[in-house]
């Protein structure tokens, strides 16, 4: 029903020249935290992300879905004073890491509404080429961090971006076996546990490196900026 739809078909012709404005690669880690372990997660991306030379590396909110007296019943800590981020803002980025806490084995319901109302940007495919990542918290192992992420890619490939997984070039970090480590292929991770555990050095360290690798993939198929 969409084949004539003729404004997805521009915005498809003018994915070679929409990025061409600006000299810095501009990367958004866009996150929901309900506890505060995505959060620490998303600070160390936006640090390797930051430390890739050319990149701007900033840190976004989705806006909380949840009233304050049910925030404060579940004993929720304030929110940071990262900005909240509207859908039409994404379109500013060259490359994002998308991060949540899993809800029985898929995204939270916060960042799964913030993304069911950029139907604006898939219906000019605004998004179309851009690489994204994906981290995520879960409460124990085997708690769902590989089907979140899975769950998640959907969601890229209606907008039309390249999902880039970390794979193993983290190195000997992703083969650690005497200690609980979360993360996988797919993006950074951590264990909440009963909420009291935090994202251990070496789980911040995967966090800092994707942010690293991402940001770098980001820059090279951003392209150098069009001459004046």
């Amino acid at each position: 029903r969409f084949s004539g739809n003729t404004k997805i078909s521009k915005a498809i012709r003018k994915q070679g020249t929409r990025h061409t404005s600006s000299m810095a690669t501009k990367v958004y880690i866009v996150y929901y935290s309900m506890y505060g372990h995505v959060e620490k997660l998303a600070q160390e991306i936006r640090k390797g992300a930051a430390s890739v030379e050319g990149v701007e590396a900033k840190l976004w909110q989705v806006p909380e879905t949840l009233q304050e007296d049910v925030l404060s019943k579940m004993s929720a800590p304030p929110k940071s004073d990262a900005p909240v981020i509207t859908p039409n803002e994404l379109a500013e980025a060259d490359g994002f890491v998308f991060g949540f806490p899993t809800r029985f084995g898929m995204m939270a319901a916060q960042f799964k509404a913030f993304l069911d109302a950029t139907g604006g940007l898939w219906r000019t495919q605004q998004l179309a080429g851009k690489p994204a990542g994906i981290f995520y918290s879960t409460g124990s192992q085997g708690g769902g961090q590989e089907t979140t992420a899975l769950t998640a890619i959907t969601q890229l490939v209606h907008h039309g971006m390249i999902f880039v997984p970390i794979g193993y070039t983290f190195g000997a970090g992703m083969f650690e076996m005497e200690k609980v480590k979360g993360g996988s292929p797919y993006g950074a991770g951590t264990f909440a546990g009963d909420g009291s555990r935090q994202p251990t050095e070496l789980e911040m360290e995967q966090a800092f490196h994707q942010g690293k690798y991402i940001a770098a993939i980001s820059k090279k198929l951003k392209g150098p900026a069009a001459a004046p």
